[in-house]
């Protein structure tokens, strides 16, 4: 189990850049933050929190996990359609899930936690400025 952690820790050391924002945004938009890993409700703060770096921030990661998630689940679907290799990338189309899921919590976990920390793998692109 502690290999796991240690796996899983290493995975997760991530650029952590709360520093760069002021304490009162991050208490005043954590809400927005985190509606930002939640599908569709990546607007509101797009929209809503136009003014908070706070709030972009986990927006621009929630909004690049919400295109991570939809490109990667119809390029797996259309794979999956494929006759005999088919039943394999139905379960990596289930996997994917799981994995984009997990993304999403711990963009919550951090959003809550008043955190401004990049997911791994797409915490690096940036469409929001």
């Amino acid at each position: 189990m502690a290999d796991f952690n240690e796996q899983f820790n290493k995975f997760n050391d991530t650029p952590d850049t709360t520093s760069e924002f002021e304490a009162e945004d991050i208490e005043k938009n954590k809400v927005m933050a985190v509606l930002a890993y939640i599908g569709i409700l990546v607007l509101v703060p797009i929209f809503a929190a136009k003014d908070s770096k706070f709030a972009r921030f986990h927006a621009n990661q929630g909004l690049v996990l919400a295109i991570a998630e939809i490109v990667g689940s119809i390029v797996l679907n259309i794979l999956s359609g494929i006759p005999v290799i088919g039943l394999i990338f139905s379960i990596i189309s289930g996997l994917f899930g799981l994995v984009c899921l997990l993304f999403a919590v711990l963009g919550i976990v951090n959003a809550a936690n008043g955190k401004a920390k990049e997911l791994p793998l797409v915490g690096k692109f940036r469409f929001l400025k």
